[in-house]
């Protein structure tokens, strides 16, 4: 499956995309890594999440990206489809929450502070640097899926360990976004229970699956008795 790719026009300062990217791929855990020998940032684990991919460029106000995931089987997997949706869906949250940031609009001042126009000047009659407010991107929502989902596979592992493990890993992927996060608390403790649900359900599929056998080949045994006992006439 081909990878996503993104165009965006923007029309921004190179600075301004630079800093929103940077604090992404920083929020987001990616490291500089390569993909067959091509460039390109990755974060994630080969466990729960999977690796996820990224690369991009900013040329004449346009924004190209491409993000992609490492299949099972160590091939490139776009985000769209049903293979690897549980992975897919947050990355692709991530991106477009991204693409918001990246199109706010920026105070004349900041731009013109940006594309190097003169401001207010200092006392060498040099142009003196202004901060800029800027909105960047926020994982706190992530944080608390990331609790939400955690509590819940730790409550239906009980019940039903498949849908307990489904909701872990939806969890555990929002809990590693929402580290970098001012709720990094909620976070840290969202994937604690996601860890735990998950090796709770594995224990208690395990355990039914035993008990499953020991029950038909008590069945059997007592069939296989009962067959005895006709053919002796009892």
């Amino acid at each position: 499956m081909a990878r996503y790719v993104k165009d965006l026009v923007l029309n921004k300062p190179e600075d301004f995309v630079t800093f929103i990217m940077n604090d992404y791929l920083q929020k987001n855990q990616f490291v500089v890594s390569e993909w067959k020998g091509e460039p390109a940032y990755r974060t994630g684990d080969a466990l729960i999440e999977g690796y996820k991919y990224l690369k991009w460029s900013y040329e004449n106000g346009t924004l190209h990206l491409e993000a992609w995931m490492k299949s099972t089987f160590g091939k490139e997997m776009g985000l769209d489809g049903f293979v690897g949706a549980l992975q897919k869906k947050p990355y692709r949250e991530g991106l477009e929450q991204l693409f918001h940031v990246l199109e706010q609009a920026i105070p004349e001042a900041g731009m013109n502070e940006m594309t190097g126009q003169q401001g207010m000047n200092g006392a060498n009659g040099q142009s003196k640097p202004q901060p800029v407010q800027v909105k960047t991107v926020d994982n706190s929502s992530a944080a608390t899926m990331a609790l939400v989902f955690g509590i819940l596979a730790f409550g239906i592992s009980f019940l039903s360990p498949l849908i307990s493990i489904i909701l872990a890993i939806l969890g555990y992927s929002r809990a590693r976004i929402g580290m970098q996060s001012a709720l990094k608390g909620r976070a840290k403790a969202g994937r604690n229970f996601c860890i735990v649900a998950i090796v709770l359900s594995i224990i208690l599929w395990m355990l039914r699956r035993n008990c499953l056998k020991f029950s038909v080949s008590i069945m059997r045994q007592v069939l296989r008795l009962l067959r005895n006992l006709r053919q002796c006439g009892i």
